[in-house]
Protein backbone atom coordinates (compact mmCIF):
# COMPACT_ATOMS: atom_id res chain seq x y z
CA UNK A 1 0.00 0.00 0.00
CA UNK A 2 0.92 3.62 -0.47
CA UNK A 3 -0.14 5.70 2.55
CA UNK A 4 0.22 9.45 3.05
CA UNK A 5 0.50 10.75 6.61
CA UNK A 6 0.20 14.24 8.06
CA UNK A 7 1.93 14.66 11.41
CA UNK A 8 4.39 11.99 10.27
CA UNK A 9 7.18 13.35 12.50
CA UNK A 10 5.06 13.35 15.66
CA UNK A 11 4.84 10.63 18.30
CA UNK A 12 2.13 8.57 16.61
CA UNK A 13 2.94 9.51 13.02
CA UNK A 14 6.59 8.53 13.20
CA UNK A 15 5.71 5.17 14.78
CA UNK A 16 3.03 4.56 12.14
CA UNK A 17 5.40 5.43 9.31
CA UNK A 18 8.07 3.08 10.68
CA UNK A 19 5.55 0.26 11.03
CA UNK A 20 4.31 0.65 7.47
CA UNK A 21 7.79 0.81 5.97
CA UNK A 22 8.95 -2.20 8.00
CA UNK A 23 6.11 -4.22 6.50
CA UNK A 24 7.02 -3.22 2.96
CA UNK A 25 4.52 -0.43 2.38
CA UNK A 26 5.29 3.05 1.08
CA UNK A 27 4.72 5.89 3.55
CA UNK A 28 4.65 9.50 2.37
CA UNK A 29 4.99 12.29 4.91
CA UNK A 30 2.86 15.42 4.44
CA UNK A 31 4.37 18.37 6.31
CA UNK A 32 5.29 22.02 6.16
CA UNK A 33 8.91 20.92 5.81
CA UNK A 34 8.18 18.31 3.13
CA UNK A 35 8.61 18.55 -0.60
CA UNK A 36 11.44 17.90 -2.99
CA UNK A 37 11.64 14.15 -2.39
CA UNK A 38 9.32 11.53 -3.81
CA UNK A 39 8.35 10.32 -0.32
CA UNK A 40 7.37 13.74 1.02
CA UNK A 41 4.65 16.28 0.29
CA UNK A 42 4.80 19.94 1.23
CA UNK A 43 1.64 21.57 2.52
CA UNK A 44 0.63 24.64 4.45
CA UNK A 45 -2.93 24.11 5.66
CA UNK A 46 -3.36 27.66 6.88
CA UNK A 47 -2.23 29.04 3.51
CA UNK A 48 -4.28 26.36 1.73
CA UNK A 49 -1.37 25.08 -0.36
CA UNK A 50 -0.33 21.48 -1.01
CA UNK A 51 1.63 19.46 -3.58
CA UNK A 52 -1.58 17.86 -4.76
CA UNK A 53 -0.05 15.91 -7.63
CA UNK A 54 2.02 13.78 -5.23
CA UNK A 55 -1.16 12.47 -3.62
CA UNK A 56 -2.50 11.02 -6.87
CA UNK A 57 -2.89 7.29 -6.55
CA UNK A 58 -2.28 6.91 -2.81
CA UNK A 59 -4.31 4.09 -1.27
CA UNK A 60 -5.04 5.85 1.98
CA UNK A 61 -4.41 9.02 3.99
CA UNK A 62 -3.91 9.25 7.75
CA UNK A 63 -4.36 12.78 9.09
CA UNK A 64 -2.72 13.33 12.50
CA UNK A 65 -1.55 16.95 12.33
CA UNK A 66 -2.73 19.60 14.78
CA UNK A 67 -1.51 22.18 17.29
CA UNK A 68 -0.26 20.64 20.55
CA UNK A 69 -3.03 21.22 23.09
CA UNK A 70 -0.56 21.00 25.99
CA UNK A 71 1.94 23.50 24.60
CA UNK A 72 0.83 26.50 26.64
CA UNK A 73 -1.90 28.34 28.50
CA UNK A 74 -5.20 28.47 26.64
CA UNK A 75 -5.30 32.13 25.76
CA UNK A 76 -7.83 33.18 23.14
CA UNK A 77 -5.04 33.04 20.54
CA UNK A 78 -3.95 29.55 21.60
CA UNK A 79 -7.54 28.30 21.48
CA UNK A 80 -7.83 29.71 17.96
CA UNK A 81 -4.67 27.83 16.92
CA UNK A 82 -5.92 24.59 18.48
CA UNK A 83 -9.23 24.89 16.68
CA UNK A 84 -8.04 26.16 13.29
CA UNK A 85 -5.13 23.74 12.95
CA UNK A 86 -7.62 20.88 13.22
CA UNK A 87 -10.78 22.16 11.61
CA UNK A 88 -9.39 24.32 8.80
CA UNK A 89 -6.55 21.88 8.07
CA UNK A 90 -8.93 18.91 7.90
CA UNK A 91 -11.42 20.76 5.72
CA UNK A 92 -8.65 21.72 3.27
CA UNK A 93 -7.18 18.21 3.13
CA UNK A 94 -10.59 16.62 2.76
CA UNK A 95 -11.47 18.91 -0.16
CA UNK A 96 -8.05 18.26 -1.73
CA UNK A 97 -8.59 14.49 -1.67
CA UNK A 98 -11.99 14.89 -3.33
CA UNK A 99 -10.38 16.83 -6.17
CA UNK A 100 -7.85 14.16 -7.08
CA UNK A 101 -8.24 12.26 -10.34
CA UNK A 102 -7.40 9.09 -8.41
CA UNK A 103 -8.50 9.68 -4.79
CA UNK A 104 -7.65 7.34 -1.91
CA UNK A 105 -10.13 4.68 -0.89
CA UNK A 106 -9.81 5.51 2.82
CA UNK A 107 -9.26 8.64 4.92
CA UNK A 108 -8.39 8.06 8.59
CA UNK A 109 -8.60 11.35 10.46
CA UNK A 110 -7.56 11.79 14.06
CA UNK A 111 -10.04 13.08 16.58
CA UNK A 112 -9.80 12.78 20.38
CA UNK A 113 -11.66 11.43 23.38
CA UNK A 114 -12.05 15.10 24.29
CA UNK A 115 -15.17 14.75 22.10
CA UNK A 116 -17.02 13.38 25.14
CA UNK A 117 -16.05 16.11 27.61
CA UNK A 118 -15.91 15.49 31.37
CA UNK A 119 -18.31 12.62 32.16
CA UNK A 120 -17.17 11.29 35.59
CA UNK A 121 -17.54 7.47 35.57
CA UNK A 122 -20.02 7.16 32.68
CA UNK A 123 -18.95 4.41 30.28
CA UNK A 124 -18.52 6.03 26.85
CA UNK A 125 -18.76 4.24 23.52
CA UNK A 126 -19.02 5.78 20.05
CA UNK A 127 -22.78 6.24 20.28
CA UNK A 128 -22.60 8.66 23.21
CA UNK A 129 -23.25 12.35 22.47
CA UNK A 130 -20.51 14.98 22.66
CA UNK A 131 -19.69 17.10 25.67
CA UNK A 132 -20.12 20.86 25.81
CA UNK A 133 -16.67 22.21 26.70
CA UNK A 134 -14.05 23.76 24.42
CA UNK A 135 -12.29 20.53 23.39
CA UNK A 136 -15.59 18.76 22.76
CA UNK A 137 -16.71 21.59 20.48
CA UNK A 138 -13.39 21.44 18.61
CA UNK A 139 -13.73 17.67 18.13
CA UNK A 140 -17.27 18.00 16.79
CA UNK A 141 -16.10 20.57 14.21
CA UNK A 142 -12.96 18.53 13.48
CA UNK A 143 -14.94 15.42 12.60
CA UNK A 144 -17.49 17.42 10.61
CA UNK A 145 -14.66 18.88 8.51
CA UNK A 146 -14.21 15.42 6.94
CA UNK A 147 -17.64 15.67 5.30
CA UNK A 148 -16.38 16.46 1.76
CA UNK A 149 -14.36 13.23 1.66
CA UNK A 150 -17.20 11.20 3.11
CA UNK A 151 -19.74 12.62 0.67
CA UNK A 152 -17.35 11.92 -2.22
CA UNK A 153 -17.41 8.22 -1.36
CA UNK A 154 -14.06 8.00 0.42
CA UNK A 155 -14.42 5.70 3.44
CA UNK A 156 -13.77 8.02 6.35
CA UNK A 157 -12.82 7.02 9.90
CA UNK A 158 -12.56 9.46 12.81
CA UNK A 159 -10.27 7.91 15.41
CA UNK A 160 -11.01 9.35 18.85
CA UNK A 161 -7.57 8.88 20.36
CA UNK A 162 -6.95 8.58 24.10
CA UNK A 163 -3.77 9.20 26.10
CA UNK A 164 -1.03 7.52 24.07
CA UNK A 165 1.60 5.92 26.28
CA UNK A 166 5.19 5.92 25.06
CA UNK A 167 8.51 6.52 26.84
CA UNK A 168 9.58 8.54 23.79
CA UNK A 169 7.05 11.36 24.08
CA UNK A 170 3.68 12.52 25.26
CA UNK A 171 2.29 12.31 28.78
CA UNK A 172 4.23 9.25 29.94
CA UNK A 173 7.63 10.70 29.01
CA UNK A 174 6.83 13.82 31.05
CA UNK A 175 5.85 11.71 34.06
CA UNK A 176 8.94 9.53 34.13
CA UNK A 177 11.42 11.95 35.73
CA UNK A 178 9.31 12.94 38.76
CA UNK A 179 8.15 9.36 39.28
CA UNK A 180 11.70 8.00 39.08
CA UNK A 181 12.73 10.60 41.67
CA UNK A 182 9.97 9.40 43.97
CA UNK A 183 7.98 12.63 43.75
CA UNK A 184 5.20 11.42 41.44
CA UNK A 185 1.67 11.31 42.76
CA UNK A 186 -2.00 11.47 41.94
CA UNK A 187 -3.40 14.60 40.31
CA UNK A 188 -6.15 16.32 42.26
CA UNK A 189 -8.19 13.73 44.16
CA UNK A 190 -7.20 11.01 41.66
CA UNK A 191 -10.78 9.91 40.96
CA UNK A 192 -10.80 11.09 37.33
CA UNK A 193 -10.69 8.38 34.67
CA UNK A 194 -7.82 8.18 32.20
CA UNK A 195 -8.51 6.44 28.89
CA UNK A 196 -5.11 5.33 27.62
CA UNK A 197 -3.56 3.23 24.84
CA UNK A 198 -0.02 1.92 24.36
CA UNK A 199 1.77 3.38 21.34
CA UNK A 200 2.04 -0.02 19.62
CA UNK A 201 -1.70 -0.61 19.88
CA UNK A 202 -2.39 2.94 18.68
CA UNK A 203 -0.37 2.21 15.53
CA UNK A 204 -1.99 -1.20 15.09
CA UNK A 205 -5.40 0.40 15.59
CA UNK A 206 -4.75 2.98 12.89
CA UNK A 207 -3.61 0.28 10.50
CA UNK A 208 -6.70 -1.76 11.37
CA UNK A 209 -8.84 1.24 10.41
CA UNK A 210 -6.97 1.52 7.12
CA UNK A 211 -7.43 -2.16 6.32
CA UNK A 212 -10.94 -2.91 7.61
CA UNK A 213 -13.53 -1.88 5.03
CA UNK A 214 -16.35 -2.23 7.57
CA UNK A 215 -15.06 0.59 9.77
CA UNK A 216 -16.19 4.14 9.20
CA UNK A 217 -17.29 7.11 11.27
CA UNK A 218 -16.11 7.47 14.88
CA UNK A 219 -13.83 4.79 16.34
CA UNK A 220 -12.51 5.05 19.89
CA UNK A 221 -8.76 4.38 19.87
CA UNK A 222 -8.26 3.45 23.53
CA UNK A 223 -7.40 0.33 25.51
CA UNK A 224 -10.37 -1.65 26.88
CA UNK A 225 -9.50 -0.97 30.52
CA UNK A 226 -9.50 2.74 31.48
CA UNK A 227 -8.25 3.49 34.98
CA UNK A 228 -8.57 6.30 37.49
CA UNK A 229 -5.66 8.68 37.92
CA UNK A 230 -5.02 7.16 41.34
CA UNK A 231 -4.85 3.66 39.83
CA UNK A 232 -2.56 4.92 37.09
CA UNK A 233 -0.29 6.59 39.64
CA UNK A 234 -0.02 3.49 41.83
CA UNK A 235 0.59 1.23 38.82
CA UNK A 236 3.32 3.44 37.35
CA UNK A 237 4.97 3.76 40.77
CA UNK A 238 4.83 0.00 41.19
CA UNK A 239 6.38 -0.69 37.77
CA UNK A 240 9.19 1.81 38.55
CA UNK A 241 9.44 0.61 42.18
CA UNK A 242 9.05 4.17 43.47
CA UNK A 243 6.76 5.73 46.10
CA UNK A 244 3.75 7.77 44.98
CA UNK A 245 2.80 9.67 48.12
CA UNK A 246 2.97 13.30 46.98
CA UNK A 247 -0.29 14.42 45.33
CA UNK A 248 -0.33 17.36 42.93
CA UNK A 249 -2.99 19.83 44.15
CA UNK A 250 -5.48 21.08 41.58
CA UNK A 251 -4.73 24.72 42.26
CA UNK A 252 -1.04 24.22 41.39
CA UNK A 253 -1.99 22.81 37.99
CA UNK A 254 -4.35 25.70 37.39
CA UNK A 255 -1.61 28.18 38.24
CA UNK A 256 0.83 26.52 35.84
CA UNK A 257 -1.48 25.65 32.93
CA UNK A 258 -4.42 27.96 33.44
CA UNK A 259 -7.75 26.77 34.79
CA UNK A 260 -9.29 25.79 31.42
CA UNK A 261 -6.32 23.68 30.27
CA UNK A 262 -5.78 22.06 33.67
CA UNK A 263 -9.43 21.07 33.98
CA UNK A 264 -9.62 19.70 30.43
CA UNK A 265 -6.27 17.92 30.27
CA UNK A 266 -5.60 16.64 33.77
CA UNK A 267 -8.64 16.95 36.01
CA UNK A 268 -11.58 15.92 33.83
CA UNK A 269 -12.81 12.34 33.85
CA UNK A 270 -13.40 10.49 30.57
CA UNK A 271 -14.04 6.72 30.74
CA UNK A 272 -13.98 5.53 27.14
CA UNK A 273 -14.20 2.00 25.74
CA UNK A 274 -13.20 0.75 22.24
CA UNK A 275 -16.53 -0.83 21.32
CA UNK A 276 -16.27 -0.57 17.53
CA UNK A 277 -12.61 -1.67 17.43
CA UNK A 278 -13.31 -4.82 19.42
CA UNK A 279 -16.51 -5.59 17.50
CA UNK A 280 -14.51 -5.38 14.27
CA UNK A 281 -12.12 -8.09 15.48
CA UNK A 282 -9.22 -5.98 16.73
CA UNK A 283 -7.16 -7.66 19.46
CA UNK A 284 -5.12 -5.54 21.85
CA UNK A 285 -1.56 -6.56 22.63
CA UNK A 286 -1.65 -4.35 25.73
CA UNK A 287 -5.15 -4.45 27.22
CA UNK A 288 -4.09 -3.87 30.84
CA UNK A 289 -2.11 -0.96 32.23
CA UNK A 290 0.43 -2.82 34.36
CA UNK A 291 1.48 -5.09 31.50
CA UNK A 292 1.61 -2.18 29.07
CA UNK A 293 3.79 -0.03 31.34
CA UNK A 294 6.07 -2.95 32.19
CA UNK A 295 6.68 -3.63 28.52
CA UNK A 296 7.06 0.02 27.52
CA UNK A 297 9.51 0.78 30.33
CA UNK A 298 11.55 -2.42 30.43
CA UNK A 299 14.64 -0.64 29.06
CA UNK A 300 14.11 2.65 30.94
Amino acid sequence: MKIAITGSTGLIGSALKKSLVTDGHQAIGISRRGGGAADSVHWDPMEQTIEKEKLEGVDGVVHLAGENIASGRWTSEQRRKIRDSRVEGTQFLSETLCGLESPPSVFVCASAIGYYGAREDELLDEEKPPGDDFLAEVCVEWEAACRPAREAGIRTVNTRIGIVLSPDGGALEKMLTPFKLGIGGRVGDGSQYMSWIAIDDAVRGLRHCLDNDALQGPVNLVAPNPVTNLEFTKTLGGVLNRPTILPVPSFILELVLGKMAAQALLLSSTRVIPKKLEESGFEFQNPDLEGALSRLLKHN
